[in-house]
């Protein structure tokens, strides 16, 4: 997200807040409305919009995490299920993680949330997707 750090032209972004009504999104309707503004002016172009229309589009962005948080809450995922996803998205298969476990067997137990990951299994997991450890512990 990006941080506003010019001064804004307090009426150009009245006309920009009056045009579009932002307000705590409470319907998947309001929602629609917010996205729509949004791919609005991110049509415009990274580095195009006016300092007013980064302000407004902050807002908006903020407004719309806030409800999806809430309608849509995300449980977290089990290390494993993390890890089948990044395989599947890199089209990658259990021996080609066999440098992280060493075994075919340890790499088939991890994979299918038989064994757990450990801390040092982790780290060069994060190093192979370029990801933090964390979601795998």
């Amino acid at each position: 997200m990006t941080v506003t750090l010019e001064k804004i032209d307090e009426r150009k972004y009245g006309r920009l807040l009056a045009r579009a009504l932002p307000r705590i999104i409470k319907t998947e309707e309001e929602n629609e409305t917010a996205l729509a503004e949004v791919e609005r002016l991110m049509a415009k172009g990274e580095g195009n919009l006016t300092p007013e229309e980064d302000r407004l589009f902050e807002l908006l962005v903020r407004l719309i995490e806030d409800f999806e948080a809430q309608a849509y809450p995300m449980e977290e995922a089990p290390p494993h299920r993390v890890l089948q996803h990044l395989m599947e998205a890199r089209d990658m298969r259990q021996i080609d993680l066999l440098p992280v476990f060493g075994s075919r067997g340890i790499a088939s137990e991890v994979v299918n949330g038989k064994r757990n990951i450990s801390k040092a299994q982790a780290k060069k997991l994060a190093a192979v997707f370029h990801v933090s450890p964390e979601i795998f512990i």
